[in-house]
């Protein structure tokens, strides 16, 4: 193993629930869009990889605004509104890294273990998230941030996995990633890669029969705990 590959939202921090969805809503509001995502349905929507997708999914399954002209156009500015309010609630401090991810990025860096981050979020939202619930000191030791808008398809596509590998120059065999939901574990397992799964908030009910490893979470100590160790032997 010579790669974590971090799979962003859901694994690093449980955004969806209180930081995407929230974020969501209080830009249909700023729209005056009269719709607003509950915690169910958003779970539904998750099945669709990537926000701006989820948001042409929705008003295709539904309606669309009457003032909409473009939708393309439309699309980018409600996810631009979105995205800016979602970076909002993580500089706020509302959220906070799910256990075991600080200890174990400690662990990669002090083991020289290269560390990346491969998201279908906004590269912006990405970078704030690693730089504010990880700090600056752990960010300088990230060698990439892969982004949803640096690829074409989103996963379960490989894109961004596989653009990983290109930039940092690693085999699919050198990279254990961790990801919390089955478009991101097959995404993975598509680009060749070992996979351990971390349950977040929204997949608990999610098929992830493909993955190497299944848990509720990364852990802070503990015979349970997912340690450098346990992942090498993925």
């Amino acid at each position: 193993m010579k790669a974590i590959l971090f799979d962003c939202d859901g694994v690093l921090v449980d955004t969806e629930r209180d930081g995407h969805r929230v974020a969501f809503n209080r830009a249909f509001k700023h729209f005056n869009i009269n719709t607003k995502w509950t915690l169910q349905l958003y779970g539904e929507l998750l099945e669709i990889a990537g926000g701006k997708e989820r948001m042409r999914h929705y008003f295709d399954s539904n309606f669309w605004p009457e003032f909409v002209g473009s939708k393309n156009d439309f699309i980018r500015q409600l996810h631009a509104a979105k995205t800016k309010l979602f970076m909002e609630i993580v500089n706020s401090g509302e959220l906070s890294l799910r256990p075991g991810v600080a200890r174990i990025v400690d662990d990669a860096i002090r083991a020289n273990i290269i560390l990346a981050v491969c998201s279908t979020s906004s590269e912006k939202a990405v970078n704030l998230i690693v730089e504010r619930m990880l700090g600056a000191e752990r960010k300088k030791y990230f060698s990439g941030i892969f982004a949803g808008d640096m690829v074409q398809r989103k996963k379960p596509d490989p894109a961004v996995y596989l653009l990983a590998c290109k930039e940092l120059n690693l085999d699919a065999s050198d990279c254990v990633v961790i990801e919390d939901s089955r478009n991101g574990l097959l995404a993975a397992k598509a680009a060749g890669m070992k996979c351990l799964v971390t349950i977040s908030g929204y997949t608990g009910n999610e098929d992830f029969s493909e993955a190497d490893s299944v848990v509720s979470e990364l852990g802070e100590s503990g015979t349970d705990c997912i340690t450098l160790d346990k992942l090498k032997r993925l």
